[in-house]
């Protein structure tokens, strides 16, 4: 008997009526799932850590005020984005070295989101020169080394409770902008780790104006026994993209 044929991988689609960075840029809203890697992954895929898998001439940026390279995190699919007579679309997050916090000043050079092919490097980014490689991703360990790890980032569904929740906190969020009717609190569940849907952040406001779009947020793992080491305070870090889906920013909030 032939197996059934598998259905094709979710990717979230662009929506087409954003008009900033509170809107849904993207649907489905889907959550990241990070499985760890058995090889180095090579393929242009959604990933954490290991090599930037380059899809035009390697960029590696550098830290404005120590010229150190920023330690590369992960690279995510920009959906719907794909520069014509291309098939594929990432955006490269790379942070500064320390913490990896990127923080809060999104225009200060230390969290640079790249996309490539056909992207645009930000005005505040520092380029190293050619052949410039700096850290990846890390886990940090109970005697205090730092082991390198890569995972796969699997796109999975939110399930309906979960995905309705987030779209109840979005919503009162908006109110408290004077945005939108006033909805009562949100109690549910929340997916910290996800890319598209409505957005939420800690402030209730993104740090990033209209027309920036939101494309996914990325929770911190500070504690020792987490897969990997990400310090954003015990707070979230977001990416945007521009209207046209060819530059990135980033910044993180806490609590």
């Amino acid at each position: 008997m032939t197996p059934p044929t598998p259905p094709p991988p979710l990717h979230p689609h662009p929506t087409g009526t954003a008009t900033g960075p509170h809107d849904a840029a993207f649907l489905p809203r889907l959550r990241l799932s990070p499985r760890p890697a058995e090889q180095p992954i090579t393929a242009p895929v959604p990933k954490l850590g290991g090599e930037p898998c380059w899809l035009a001439e390697p960029a590696w940026p550098l830290s404005p005020s120590t010229g150190e390279p920023l330690v590369f995190i992960g690279q995510f699919a920009v959906p719907g984005f794909a520069v014509p007579g291309e098939e594929l679309c990432l955006a490269y997050l790379f942070l500064a070295e320390g913490c990896i916090r990127g923080g809060p000043d999104r225009d200060a050079g230390d969290a640079v989101l790249l996309v490539q092919p056909g992207g645009r490097i930000a005005p505040f980014a520092t380029i190293g020169p050619p052949g410039t490689r700096g850290r990846s991703l890390w886990r940090r360990e109970s005697d205090g080394d730092e082991t390198p790890v890569e995972f796969h980032l699997d796109l999975l569904p939110v399930p309906a409770d979960v995905d309705r929740s987030m779209d109840e906190r979005a919503a009162f969020q908006r109110y408290l902008r004077g945005e939108g009717p006033e909805v009562r609190f949100p109690a549910g569940p929340h997916v910290h780790d996800h890319v598209g849907g409505l957005p939420s952040f800690p402030s209730g406001r993104a740090l990033v104006p209209a027309p920036w779009r939101y494309l996914f947020a990325l929770t911190d793992t500070p504690d020792e026994g987490d897969p990997y080491f990400l310090d954003f305070g015990y707070g979230d870090g977001f990416g945007f993209l521009s209207p046209d889906g060819l530059e990135g920013r980033f910044y993180w909030e806490v609590p």
